[in-house]
């Protein structure tokens, strides 16, 4: 056995020694990254052009929730602007709600495995039965074609360019799945079913300059991009309801009884929680004076709508202060099941939690821009929408301030800065992976604080398993990316590219100055990749292009190694030279720690041109003695495929 072992030793050896080096430089550095040059519409600098144009689709939703079929029952008035430089003949809008039909696409390619995202019961999806359009005084109706989570509307004379706009109005109906693909659903608890309602009325499909009507159809992982504008919506409900929807409550004192309203209204100007509604208001069985409640919402300038409902819900709110002077109201509901945490880190510091997430976030980049951040407990385990998200109501202590943060960050992506969910899933959950750290790292002075998914150190396994051939890179839509892969390729990957851009090549002042630019210029707006790279570029004064072509475009990996140290004319006190050789595709700067036999030590920092010529890079190093020691990413920031060539020894 020890024969075995040392045989084993010894091939390894002579491999690593040996290895061939699969690093080119012609190809990291390749002058020619950027697609297409700057125009009017996006400008090179990564800015919105002069003449950049996007459409707007405003809406005013009237609905019913029926409680004993679990049906919604309504109809929208979308109002829609085409600000595009074409004449529209046809429209094209989402009704996501036809995914829970037994013969829709995403039933048909959802894995034997199941999932996340697969079906567990399935609905008659988004049941439309008419269309009626309102152009230049002229009311018909209007002929469309349902495609699976698509309608198409053709019209009789086409939206003209530059401002034309046009009236639909569409009855809807179609019933709440009990579990809705973890995007919504209704959970039953002892003192009546939550309904968490999203994705519910038909919604403008994105016409953008790159591509025209985006069109991607909905099938479960890829989430959403969508046109902004104000969204007005009531939902009629029993009256032993509460709502909760995304935006301001317009008629509260209509809603709420005179003690809730009281302290509803106390709450907007409290820093501590306030309990609107207690458990045991909830489990009061006061005889109802009407059969219904009217709940009437409104939010400005979003790209979406979602909302709440049940009768067993606990409700709490507090103020959030924003950095202009503003504030807005976090607010919690939750069944009383969602209490019963023995350390009492359970659903009753979901409020405390929510104020302090939006107070971080709109001090760091951006300030909140909705009268409240609501957080709902149900059958959800995790989704968001502006002005409110879904978390599992089993969550508790760190899990609950994980989820709770991670849903609201997405506030700022992709809800102020609108990327294309569908097919860019690395902007927006990428993106707020990595703000959710350093959120986290604030929250209560670093509580729930957790090594990010690398470690720190960077753990070798992880670096196995992120970089490795079965992983699915960033550039991959998230319906193509195997189900495994998502955690990785679509949050933790590019959360970690952000670090180490951060950390170790800009440094956080540039990085964050940077990053905050991108969110002021692109908020409300549709950014694609290159705008993302154009900026970073060119507000942090540096040549990113061998970076993303690593990170973002390929599924490179890193591996420096020490190949050898010489001495100048084998005499120490004449000099070191260290050779370095790059042996994977991934180019990164270098940290190197040098330690003599005297004791001595030497830590340098080579920028990441030393690969810029090719494979290898001889280092000349002053020194009084012999090299004890070279080793490379001394404090394993970096993610090394193989840390075994990090490190040379002197021989002994």
């Amino acid at each position: 056995m020890k024969k075995f072992l040392l045989l084993v030793t010894l091939t390894t050896n002579l491999s690593l020694a040996f290895a061939q080096s699969n690093y080119d430089a012609k190809e990291a550095f390749n002058p020619q990254f950027y697609p297409y040059p700057g125009n009017d519409f996006r400008s090179a600098s990564g800015e919105p052009g002069p003449r950049y144009w996007q459409n707007r689709a405003d809406y005013k939703i009237s609905c019913n929730l029926d409680t004993a079929t679990h049906r919604v029952s309504g109809e929208v008035e979308i109002s829609y602007t085409n600000n595009s430089p074409d004449n529209l003949k046809f429209l094209w809008l989402q009704i996501d709600q036809n995914i829970y039909r037994k013969d829709s696409r995403a039933t048909a390619t959802t894995t034997e495995a199941g999932g996340r995202w697969a079906n567990g019961e399935f609905t008659d999806g988004q049941l439309i039965r008419s269309v009626t359009a309102d152009y230049n005084g002229k009311k018909y109706n209007a002929q469309f074609t349902v495609a699976d989570t698509r309608l198409q509307i053709w019209l009789q004379e086409s939206l003209k360019s530059s401002g034309g706009k046009i009236r639909l109005t569409i009855p809807f109906e179609f019933t709440i799945p009990e579990y809705g693909t973890d995007r919504m659903g209704r959970l039953n608890t002892q003192n009546g079913w939550i309904y968490e309602t999203a994705q519910w009325f038909p919604r403008l499909c994105v016409y953008d300059d790159i591509q025209g009507w985006n069109v991607m159809p909905y099938l479960g992982a890829g989430e959403f991009y969508l046109e902004y504008g104000d969204i007005e919506f009531s939902i009629t409900t029993p009256a032993d309801m509460i709502v909760v929807g995304s935006g301001e409550l317009l008629n509260p004192q209509e809603c709420f009884s005179a003690d809730q309203l009281k302290k509803y209204n106390d709450a907007k100007n409290s820093d501590k929680t306030v309990t609107i509604r207690s458990a045991s208001d909830v489990s009061d069985k006061k005889i109802q004076t009407k059969k219904s409640n009217t709940w009437k919402f409104k939010i400005i300038n979003a790209r979406d709508a979602a909302w709440a409902a049940s009768k067993a819900f606990i409700l709490d709110a507090a103020k959030i202060n924003l950095p202009g002077g503003k504030r807005s109201m976090a607010i919690s509901a939750y069944p009383v099941e969602s209490t019963k945490d023995r350390k009492g880190i359970d659903w009753r510091r979901s409020t405390e939690m929510v104020k302090a997430s939006i107070e971080h976030y709109s001090e760091k980049w951006f300030e909140y821009p909705y009268p409240a951040a609501i957080n709902v407990a149900g059958i959800v385990g995790g989704m968001e929408y502006p002005g409110i998200v879904f978390c599992s109501s089993s969550s508790v202590g760190a899990s609950l301030w994980g989820v709770t943060d991670h849903e609201f960050g997405h506030t700022w992506f992709p809800m102020i800065v609108g990327s294309n969910e569908r097919k860019y899933a690395w902007m927006d959950e990428g993106f707020n992976t990595f703000i959710n750290d350093l959120s986290t790292d604030a929250f209560l002075n670093g509580q729930f604080k957790d090594k990010s998914f690398m470690g720190d150190p960077v753990s070798p396994f992880m670096v196995k398993y992120t970089f490795g051939e079965k992983m699915d890179g960033l550039y991959t839509m998230p319906d193509v990316m195997q189900q495994d892969n998502v955690g990785v390729a679509a949050y933790m990957k590019p959360a970690q590219m952000l670090h180490l851009l951060r950390d170790q090549i800009l440094g956080q002042d540039r990085f964050d100055r940077a990053f905050k630019e991108y969110i002021q210029r692109w908020a409300f707006k549709h950014p694609t990749p290159w705008d993302f790279f154009h900026t970073m570029e060119n507000v942090a004064g540096e040549d990113l292009s061998w970076f993303w072509r690593s990170w973002v475009l390929n599924t490179w990996k890193l591996d420096q190694s020490v190949k050898e140290v010489k001495y100048v004319k084998n005499d120490p006190a004449k000099g070191a030279m260290i050779t370095l050789e790059n042996l994977e595709k991934m180019p990164l700067p270098v940290s190197i720690l040098i330690r003599e036999v005297n004791g001595k030590e030497h830590k340098m920092n080579l920028p990441v041109e030393i690969w810029q010529r090719g494979a290898l890079y001889t280092l000349n190093v002053a020194v009084s003695s012999e090299i004890k020691e070279v080793v490379l990413d001394p404090e394993k920031k970096l993610p090394d495929w193989n840390r075994d060539n990090n490190k040379w020894k002197k021989p002994f």
